[in-house]
């Protein structure tokens, strides 16, 4: 089974990732690891005053912020085999959209733990992603 890790570089990305290590018989151990960044997008009237490869580099740069200590977080824990995936948005919206394409069966994420009254004042983008998942979504907190 492909697995999905939504990652954003916090500290709950790490306890996803602890997660994962620590159950890797179920989580990783012949299964297919995807590490995803969703950057958000540069507004358009920013990328109209800059050159691609500004943005490019923009994207590059945020993206390398997040997957370095990552990749060094999995390679600690003796998982090697997983891909990296960047894609560019809103997060909620692309990480449902990259399982879909990737034909994951489960994605993973790690979750502030608001609770119901702090998303009703701030979204979050576990539930969001919840509620628009074609498949099943495990939440590390």
């Amino acid at each position: 089974m492909k697995i999905l890790v939504a990652v954003d570089g916090s500290p709950y990305t790490q306890k996803a990732l602890a997660y994962l290590a620590d159950h890797r018989a179920m989580f990783v151990e012949g299964h297919e690891l995807v590490v995803l960044h969703v950057c958000t997008a540069l507004p358009g009237n920013v990328k109209r005053h800059v050159s691609r490869e500004v943005v490019d580099g923009y994207y590059a740069e945020e993206a390398a912020k997040v997957f370095e200590p990552v990749k060094k977080a999995l390679a600690d824990q003796g998982v090697s085999a997983f891909t990296t995936q960047e894609r560019h948005g809103y997060a909620p919206e692309e990480i449902v959209a990259a399982a879909r394409e990737a034909g994951a069966g489960l994605i993973v994420m790690g979750t502030h733990g608001h609770g119901m009254f702090g998303r009703a004042l701030m979204g979050s983008v576990a539930s969001k992603v919840i509620a628009e998942s074609p498949v099943s979504v495990l939440l590390v907190k």
